[in-house]
C-alpha cells in the first residue's frame, strides 16, 4: 500500500536560511523514497553580523522573523506532518540568539534547535550516501557552510570520524579565520586520511553544487582536482560585479564561491584526493532522514 507524507527541514545557516519540503514515499517492503518537493532559500547572511560584531543586527532579526513566518505558512499549506528547524554556526555564536529564538517561536510558532558543530557533522554524514558511494572506497566528506565546515571520513561505507572546523565562506570573506585553524585542519585531514591508499572527496553545499551544475557533468561523475583548480583561477580573474554580470552568478553566490572553492581544494590537496563527487545533499536532507528514522525506530520499539 502506498503512503506519502511530507516532512520539512529548516536549515538556519550563516550564509542562507533554507526550507526543504520532502515527500516520504512508503510502499510495502520497498525501500522508503525521499523525494524533494520544494526548496526555498533566503540569503540572510547572519554570519556577517555575528562573526564581526557578536550579535544579529536588528535588520536581520526582522528578516529572520519575516522568513520564519513565511516558512510556517508554507509548512501549513503543504500539509507537512513533521518538521525540524536547526541553526548552526552563526546562531551558536550570537549573543542575542536565545532572545531571537523566543521571538520566532512567539510570532511564527517555529521552534529552533541550535546544534553544535559535531552534531551538525553527524547529521550531514548520516544522510543516506549509499546510492552515491562505492562501499569498497574511502571518502572524505566535506560540507562547506558560511560559518563552519564539517568533515567526515567514510571507509567501506562506515563513518569513521567527524569534526567541525570554524572555517566557512562568510568567515573567510571577512578575513577572520586564523592561520592556526587552517593548520589544525590540515593536520586533522592528513592524520585521518594518510592510512588509506586512495581517497576521494564528497562535496556538499550550495557553492560546489553550483560549480557542478556549471561543469555540465552528469550526476555520479566527479569533478577533477585539475578542473576545480582551473575554475578557481578563472573566478579570480573576474571582479565581483563581473561574476554577477558575465558568469551569471547570484549576488549572494558571487563572493562566497571563491572561499568555498579554496576549502574544497585544500581538502583535496591534504587528503591526496584527485576527484570530488557532488551528490547535492546537505544538512536539510540529513534532518529529514533523521526525523523519519527516529519515527520508524520509536514505532518499531
Amino acid at each position: 500500500m502506498l503512503k506519502i507524507q511530507k516532512y520539512a527541514a529548516i536549515d538556519i545557516g550563516s550564509n542562507a536560511v533554507r526550507l526543504l519540503i520532502s515527500n516520504i514515499i512508503e510502499q510495502g517492503d520497498a525501500p522508503v523514497v525521499f523525494k524533494k518537493n520544494s526548496l526555498v532559500r533566503v540569503p540572510i547572511r547572519l554570519g556577517a553580523d555575528v562573526f564581526l560584531k557578536g550579535e544579529i543586527s536588528e535588520y536581520n532579526q526582522e528578516r529572520m522573523l519575516d522568513t520564519m513566518k513565511a516558512f510556517s505558512l508554507l509548512i501549513k499549506s503543504h500539509g507537512v506532518v513533521r518538521y525540524k528547524a536547526c541553526a548552526t554556526s552563526a546562531m551558536r555564536e550570537a549573543s542575542n540568539s536565545s532572545s531571537l529564538i523566543k521571538k520566532i517561536l512567539k510570532t511564527s510558532g517555529i521552534s529552533i534547535d541550535v546544534i553544535e558543530g559535531e552534531e551538525e557533522a553527524t547529521i550531514i554524514a548520516a544522510t543516506d550516501l549509499q546510492s552515491f558511494i562505492d562501499p569498497d572506497k574511502t571518502y572524505l566528506y566535506v560540507d562547506v557552510g558560511g560559518g563552519s565546515t564539517e568533515f567526515s571520513v567514510i571507509h567501506n561505507g562506515d563513518k569513521k570520524i567527524s569534526k567541525s572546523f570554524k572555517i566557512g565562506t562568510v568567515r573567510l570573506l571577512n578575513d577572520i579565520v586564523k592561520n592556526e585553524t587552517w593548520l589544525e585542519l590540515e593536520q586533522w585531514i592528513k592524520g585521518n586520511t594518510s592510512q588509506y591508499d586512495k581517497i576521494e572527496l564528497i562535496g556538499s553545499g550550495g557553492n560546489i553544487n553550483k560549480i557542478f551544475k556549471i561543469s555540465g557533468k552528469t550526476i555520479g561523475k566527479p569533478l577533477t582536482y585539475f578542473y576545480l583548480t582551473s575554475y578557481y583561477k578563472m573566478l579570480q580573474n573576474y571582479s565581483y560585479e563581473e561574476r554577477i554580470t558575465e558568469l551569471n552568478l547570484n549576488q549572494d553566490r558571487a563572493d562566497v564561491i571563491i572561499p568555498a572553492t579554496r576549502i574544497y581544494l585544500s581538502a583535496m590537496k591534504w587528503s591526496g584526493a584527485k576527484d570530488i563527487y557532488v551528490p547535492k545533499i546537505g544538512l536539510s536532507d540529513g534532518i529529514i532522514k533523521s526525523m523519519y528514522f527516529e519515527t520508524v525506530s520509536s514505532v518499531t520499539v
